[in-house]
């Protein structure tokens, strides 16, 4: 059974998938999800955590519609616009849009003339604006889908490891802008990742899968201030989740 449920304004997003599989070329049947039983509180920053193939991308396909062939059910929260909105791996901008552009064309038309002028500066965007996709390094092409994804105030917001491919010095301007932009426009967040010190750095809770077919390990609940999550912090935090969680070290 395939059910999405409606949420009330203060609706977490629930999810309570009871089986995911799939069939391989040869006909082989594969569970890719099984037993994935999870909430994020709105205006939660959540990060979901485990192995390479464990099924965390699929969980996200589910939510966004993107795949109805599943057993369960899930409730996403309603609130603002009651959008959903992603940022992939890939930024996917339209090439002959400049990203002012990409970035208006997601808002309803009646919202288009927005002020977005501090989304930008945040974003450190403000000059890039009339430039266009084959213009921008990645690192600003994935700042520009940040902005997309931000300007439509979703309900809740769906991120699929936004920081994967980026050298590190890159990876972490981004992920310190992510948390700007999110404390100044904050929403349900579900973030993708294999990397625990950057679930650690930008989550307020870490849903911990077991490999394929994935479910809940567990919960680490951060429980420090992310102005206070220096080196020295995350490092003490990294010893703590693997005492916790000896099995994903």
């Amino acid at each position: 059974m395939n059910d999405t449920q409606p949420a009330g304004a203060a609706a977490p997003l629930k999810v309570d998938i009871t089986e995911k599989t799939f069939r391989s070329a040869t006909g082989v049947k594969i569970v890719a999800l099984r037993g994935l039983s999870f909430e994020v509180g709105q205006g939660e920053f959540a990060c979901l955590l485990g192995p390479s193939g464990c099924g965390k991308t699929t969980t996200l396909r589910i939510l966004l519609g993107l795949d109805r062939q599943f057993s369960g059910s899930y409730q996403l929260p309603e609130g603002g616009s009651n959008r959903v909105a992603a940022v992939f791996q890939e930024p996917v901008l339209l090439p002959w849009r400049t990203v002012e552009q990409n970035v208006r064309l997601a808002l309803p038309r009646n919202f288009r003339d927005k002020d977005l002028d501090g989304l930008f500066e945040i974003l450190g965007l403000s000059a890039m604006r009339s430039l266009y996709p084959s213009e921008l390094s990645l690192g600003l092409a994935r700042r520009a889908a940040l902005a997309r994804a931000f300007a439509t105030e979703p309900a809740i917001l769906l991120l699929d490891e936004p920081f994967a491919s980026l050298d590190e010095r890159t990876a972490e301007s981004l992920r310190r802008l992510l948390i700007r932009v999110w404390a100044a426009r904050p929403t349900t967040v579900l973030m993708v990742t294999h990397n625990l010190r950057e679930a650690l750095l930008l989550a307020d809770r870490i849903i911990v899968l077991a490999p394929r077919p994935a479910q809940v390990l567990g919960v680490f609940d951060v429980g420090l201030s992310r102005d206070l999550r220096d080196k020295t912090a995350l490092d003490r935090l990294v010893l703590d989740f693997h005492e916790r969680f000896p099995e994903s070290a």
